[in-house]
């Protein structure tokens, strides 16, 4: 069966407004036309598309917008071969995690924004990325996990590393004996959000045996995190891309030297894609095996996503 563009349309649009009126008003249709088209559209496939409580997609309603994803990338790409001149630039959305975008992601972004391309980055923890690609919401993300949803490839780019840190002045009031169980409970830390485990298994690691009750404050922003950091409110995981000029600039010491994370990633993209797509994902391996830590670099190839480095 073929499928109509208007319902498709609307249907799409109700899934990235999360709202029947935000819908129609992208559309400039009304309201009520938008409930109709995806009215029809659910009549046409044999099965409901939308949980209307949150307008978010179903898991067939995964499996067509991921089909709308590929046909706009496609239309765009056959436009842009007949007539470059006219063509539009397609939207793609790309997911990835927040320490990530604040350190090696950001050149690469510019990058796939060159290319003809109208680019949304949708930022969450790097364990949480994948569900927006499973839904179709994203035509590629970067995750820790390996294992990529049907239809999908994960492809290996490296890994990041991460170290303990605190202002010299917080370590010498908290840890003058170094990092131990007494005062990693009498010192508050920084976390991302509520969903970093990263903290809990470095202290896991460090310590061989599960910490709780700790202090934590959360400030969900690579750059305010590290902010807090530098300016004594406590101490935490700081991306080593970020920390080792503070380090040395003296603005930061390391509280575990010897012990330091390493998280690997993965580029998650659709297994079959338009060329403009597949330009798009090679550009990020690329680059992404450029600026992150390779196996061969410091033998991580056995590493899972949160083996801590000794």
């Amino acid at each position: 069966m073929g499928f109509d563009r208007q319902q498709l349309e609307a249907f799409s649009a109700i899934v990235e407004m999360r709202h029947f009126g935000e819908a129609a008003k992208r559309l400039n249709i009304t309201r009520g036309a938008v409930s109709q088209r995806l009215r029809l559209l659910e009549q046409a496939t044999g099965c409901p598309l939308i949980v209307r409580d949150g307008n978010v997609p179903t898991p067939a309603g995964e499996a067509l917008l991921r089909h709308i994803r590929v046909l706009q990338m496609l239309e765009a790409d056959t436009l842009r071969r007949i007539k470059p001149t006219d063509a539009q630039r397609p939207r793609i959305s790309v997911a990835v995690n927040a320490d990530s975008l604040a350190t090696w992601f950001e050149p690469i972004a510019w990058a796939i924004a060159r290319e003809n391309v109208a680019l949304e980055l949708m930022v969450d923890d790097q364990d949480h990325t994948l569900p927006l690609l499973a839904r179709g919401e994203a035509a590629g993300c970067v995750s820790t996990s390996d294992e990529p949803p049907t239809g999908f490839l994960a492809e290996p780019i490296g890994a990041m590393e991460y170290e303990c840190v605190a202002s010299a002045a917080f370590a010498h009031a908290y840890f003058p004996q170094g990092v131990g169980l007494h005062s990693i409970l009498a010192a508050p830390a920084v976390l991302y959000n509520r969903k970093d485990g990263l903290h809990e298994l470095f202290l896991e690691k460090l310590l061989d045996f599960e910490v709780s009750g700790y202090a934590a404050h959360f400030f969900p922003s690579p750059f305010a995190l590290l902010a807090a950091i530098k300016n004594g409110v406590g101490y935490g995981l700081v991306p080593c891309l970020q920390a080792s000029e503070l380090i040395e600039g003296g603005e930061l010491v390391r509280l575990a030297p010897n012990h330091r994370i390493q998280v690997n990633l993965y580029w998650h993209h659709w297994e079959t894609a338009p060329s403009n797509a597949q330009i798009i994902s090679d550009l990020v391996v690329r680059q992404a095996r450029e600026m992150l830590i390779q196996p061969n670099d410091q033998a991580i190839s056995d590493l899972g996503e949160d083996e801590l480095v000794e």
